[in-house]
């Protein structure tokens, strides 16, 4: 983990109150494991995932379960940080309803000190508050699967680059060798940003992921000369 002196021990994740079901009880880890999966729905909606996707999934993501024992760290505690909105929702659900997660969760919040911090070193990274909370809400949603380590300076890079890619057919020297070597430097830094996203990632965001239309297009239109 970022700045964890080395042989250290990691700090345990902050334990939230227990949540609790309609009749008061806590809730059970399948209770749990529910109302994760229902609120993941809630912001990606109710897409299929097809046995190409979840092979994609498992090549890039580890299992909430397994991440939590490799990590020592419980994990319907984890569950009740995502619920609480205190660290992001799974990237992906995997067809066995497996809660797929980055491999670097935790990174961030150990760099930041701890859970309770993490939303202030977060949004630090941003001089408008606005924006700041905007970038942290979208954290929040799990949906930057968009980034092989999602941290403040890959969003603001990949950012800079997708506005840079988009706005490059406008600049006054389009289409000169200059140009075309400016375009794919911008283009192949993205490509090193990025994964390959699958088939399940255009359904959830409507539409083509920004590979699509700020690596693949520009690659295609403007080849290497």
């Amino acid at each position: 983990m970022p700045n964890r002196p080395a042989g250290s021990v990691p700090s345990p994740v902050r334990e939230m109150p227990a949540l609790v079901n309609a009749g008061g009880d806590p809730m059970s880890e399948t209770d749990l494991k529910q109302q994760l999966a229902e609120r993941f729905r809630e912001v990606n909606g109710d897409h299929p995932m097809t046995d190409t996707d979840d092979a994609y999934v498992s090549a890039q993501f580890v299992a909430l379960e397994e991440l939590c024992a490799i990590h020592g760290r419980d994990a319907d505690a984890v569950r009740r940080l995502m619920l609480g909105q205190h660290l992001p929702l799974p990237g992906y659900l995997r067809s066995d309803g497996a809660e797929m997660v980055p491999a670097d969760l935790f990174a961030l919040a150990d760099e930041a000190g701890g859970v309770e911090l993490l939303e202030a070193w977060f949004t630090a990274h941003w001089a408008d508050p606005i924006t700041g909370k905007a970038e942290w809400n979208a954290y929040l949603s799990g949906q930057y699967v968009c980034l092989h380590s999602v941290t403040p300076a890959a969003i603001q890079r990949k950012d800079y680059l997708t506005t840079a890619i988009s706005a490059a057919a406008n600049e006054p020297d389009a289409g000169s060798a200059r140009w075309s070597e400016r375009l794919h430097a911008l283009v192949d830094e993205l490509d090193t940003l990025e994964p390959a996203f699958t088939a399940y990632d255009r359904l959830r965001f409507g539409g083509p992921t920004s590979r699509d239309t700020c690596i693949d297009a520009p690659r295609a239109r403007f080849p290497r000369p």
